[in-house]
C-alpha cells in the first residue's frame, strides 16, 4: 500500500495541452475514482501514473518516491485494462501467474499466490481453462487476479467494466469494492459512469477538459456541487437547471426564470444581482397539492419510481417520485419543490453562490 501524490501535472502532445496542472492527494489504502466525460483526460492521467505516458510537467509520487522517470515495471503498480489483455494461448492459472514468472519467482511461489488469488476471486474451478472458454465477467476476474498476485502498492483500473452488460456491471462493481475492502490496497479507478463513481469511491475526482472541477466524498459532491458542471454530471437522473434571476416577489425573495416561472429559494438566501442558474434534483420534487401548477409532457414508469417530464409554464422540469401516477400527458399536476435542496449557481461563471 502507498500514498499517491499528483502535483501540478501537465501533459502536452506537441503544442496541444490536454492535462492542465492537476493536483490530487490519494491516501494510503484509499479508493479514488477519476470520473468525467469522454476526452476529459482521466485515462491519460491514469496512464501517466502508470508510466505508460510521459509527464510533460509536475510530479507523480508513489509511496514517497517521485516516479516520473521510473519504468512502469519498477513502479510497483498493477493495472487492469478495459479489454482484459489476457493471453489466449495461456490457461487462467498461467495468465494470472505470468507477472511473477517474468520476475523470476519460483514455481511453488507462483502456484501459491495464484491459488490464493483464485480463492479470493472464486476462480478455483477455472484455473485450467482458456480465456475463450470464459464469460466477460470471468475474464475480468482473471485480469484482476493477475494484478492481485503481484501484491502491488497501487491498483489502477481503466474503465474495467465498460465491456460488460448492465447486470454484470453491477455484480462486478460490488466484487471490486469488496476486494478493495479485503486487500486495502490504494486504488485509482477511471470511469465515465457516475453511478460507478458514486457507489465505489471513497473520494471522487471530477474532471473536464484536462482540469479537476471538484474533489470530494461522493455524497459531498452530490449534496454540494461546486459548479453547474459537477451538479449536472453527478446524480442520475440529472439535475434540473433553469436560468433566471433572484427577485423580490410579494416581499419575499424568489427565483424568476427567463420564461417567467416563479420558484422558491432556500430560507436565508442572499440576494445575487447577476443572473443565476436554479438547480433542483428530480428526486427532490414531489407531487403535492400545495405545489406549483405544471403540465405533464411524458410519464416514464420504471417500477421503483415514476419519472414525470412536465412544464412549469414554459420551463421544462423533471420529477422522480415513488408514487404510482394515474395522470396522463396533457393533464395538470401540482409539483412541490423541496426548497432546502435547491442549488443556486452564478450563470456566467457556473460557480455555486
Amino acid at each position: 500500500m502507498a500514498q499517491v501524490t499528483v502535483k501540478d501535472v501537465t501533459k502536452k502532445y506537441g503544442a496541444m495541452q490536454v492535462i492542465h496542472g492537476v493536483n490530487i492527494d490519494i491516501a494510503d489504502g484509499e479508493f479514488v475514482v477519476l470520473v468525467g466525460p469522454s476526452g476529459c483526460g482521466k485515462s491519460t492521467l491514469l496512464r501517466m501514473i502508470a508510466g505508460l505516458e510521459t509527464i510533460s510537467g509536475g510530479t507523480v509520487d508513489i509511496g514517497g518516491r517521485v516516479v516520473n522517470d521510473v519504468l512502469p515495471k519498477d513502479r510497483d503498480i498493477a493495472m487492469v485494462f478495459q479489454n482484459y489483455a489476457l493471453y489466449p494461448h495461456k490457461t487462467v492459472a498461467d495468465n494470472m501467474g505470468f507477472p511473477l514468472k517474468l520476475k523470476g519467482a519460483s514455481k511453488s511461489e507462483i502456484e501459491a499466490k495464484v491459488r490464493k488469488a483464485a480463492e479470493i476471486l472464486d476462480l478455483g474451478k477455472l484455473l485450467d481453462r482458456y480465456p475463450k472458454q470464459l464469460s466477460g465477467g470471468q475474464r475480468q476476474r482473471v485480469a484482476m487476479g493477475r494484478a492481485i498476485v503481484r501484491d502491488p502498492q497501487v491498483f489502477l483500473f481503466d474503465e474495467p467494466l465498460s465491456n460488460l452488460d448492465a447486470k454484470l456491471r453491477v455484480t462486478m462493481r460490488v466484487e471490486i469494492k469488496e476486494l478493495h475492502q479485503r486487500l486495502k490496497t490504494t486504488t485509482i479507478y477511471v470511469t465515465h459512469d457516475q453511478i460507478e463513481a458514486m457507489t465505489m469511491a471513497d473520494k471522487i475526482v471530477v474532471m473536464r477538459d484536462g482540469r479537476v472541477e471538484q474533489i470530494g466524498a461522493p455524497l459531498d459532491l452530490y449534496d454540494r456541487p461546486a459548479n453547474v458542471f459537477v451538479a449536472g454530471f453527478i446524480g442520475s437522473p440529472s439535475m434540473n437547471f433553469v436560468t433566471g434571476r433572484l427577485a423580490d416577489q410579494n416581499d419575499k425573495l424568489s427565483f424568476v426564470s427567463d420564461k417567467g416561472a416563479v420558484l422558491p429559494v432556500p430560507e436565508g438566501t442572499a440576494h445575487h444581482a447577476e443572473p443565476v442558474v436554479y438547480g433542483i434534483r428530480p428526486e427532490h420534487i414531489d407531487v403535492r397539492a400545495d405545489g406549483l401548477a405544471a403540465t405533464i409532457s411524458v410519464l416514464e414508469p420504471t417500477g421503483s419510481e415514476t419519472q414525470i417530464f412536465a412544464h412549469l409554464g414554459a420551463d421544462p422540469i423533471m420529477a422522480a417520485v415513488r408514487d404510482r401516477i394515474t395522470d396522463r400527458p396533457g393533464d395538470s399536476i401540482s409539483l412541490k419543490i423541496d426548497t432546502a435542496r435547491v442549488h443556486l449557481f452564478d450563470a456566467r461563471s457556473g460557480r455555486r453562490v
